[in-house]
């Protein structure tokens, strides 16, 4: 049965949720809604895609997977419907679903472009959905190119190092930067590493899983969406290293360095 997924940057001080939901019931009553985060820091695009490209998968094929983060990114916002692994997914074409996916090409996209408010967006995401549900035929649809991500939300990856920013902080406050797993190993060619995290704090080996180490230890690992996390056992490591999501308005921010060597 599919369903209807919905990662926005909301919150949950207010109603937004709850219109945003309503909406999108009136034109699927049928379908489920399930969560995936409302907890998206604002305007954070590559929070977003980490978060939906480590949930989508789980969804039955058909399920579509609506995404809110900076809807109102330009002047003249476009919103996109894509179809991908099977899946659907309605997104503004910030970048986000390309950041996802590592590609902006191969897409079948319905698109609309609008000057309006959030409730128009969300009735037309509605209808979008209704289309999808009993349509028998992708005449509506067209190959699209989605916009490309800026190169701000890619490490900085140079012959003997590599700067990454924090992207996401789950609630065991485990910290997840920008860098992949295949990022990771092109970068190395097969050489030692060191990941500084702080002044004086460094990892030089990487972990499978948390047994691997004892109640308190520091370890770095690949998690299950491929990208490189760093912890502390039964700790808070981003409390104590004092390391927070990346936001471009910060004018001083911590970084993750890694050196190959």
């Amino acid at each position: 049965m599919s369903c209807i997924t919905l990662l926005t940057d909301f919150g949950l001080q207010d109603a937004t949720v709850a219109s945003a939901k309503g909406i999108l019931m009136q034109h699927t009553p049928l379908l489920p809604i399930v969560d995936i985060s409302h907890q998206v820091t604002p305007h954070q695009v590559m929070q977003a895609a980490y978060l939906l490209l480590s949930a989508y998968k789980n969804f039955p094929p058909g399920t579509c997977h609506v995404v809110l983060v900076n809807v109102f990114y330009d002047k003249a916002p476009r919103m996109v419907l894509c179809e991908k692994d099977r899946h659907y997914f309605l997104a503004p074409d910030n970048g986000l679903l390309s950041l996802a996916f590592n590609e902006t090409e191969g897409y079948s996209c319905y698109q609309w472009h609008h000057e309006s408010t959030f409730k128009d967006w969300l009735n037309e995401t509605g209808k979008a959905i209704e289309h999808i549900q009993v349509a028998t035929e992708k005449n509506a649809y067209t190959p699209c190119t989605l916009q490309k991500a800026t190169d701000r939300y890619a490490p900085k990856i140079n012959a003997d190092s590599a700067e990454c920013r924090v992207i996401h902080i789950d609630h065991y406050e485990n910290i997840i930067v920008n860098i992949t797993r295949e990022q990771f190993e092109t970068a190395a060619r097969g050489r030692n590493f060191r990941i500084e995290y702080m002044r004086g704090e460094a990892i030089t080996t990487l972990n499978h899983s948390y047994a691997e180490v004892k109640k308190s230890e520091r370890l770095c690992r690949f998690n299950s969406a491929g990208y490189l996390e760093i912890a502390i056992k039964d700790g808070n490591a981003a409390g104590l290293f004092g390391l927070r999501v990346y936001q471009e308005q910060h004018v001083i921010y911590n970084s993750i360095k890694i050196f190959f060597e």
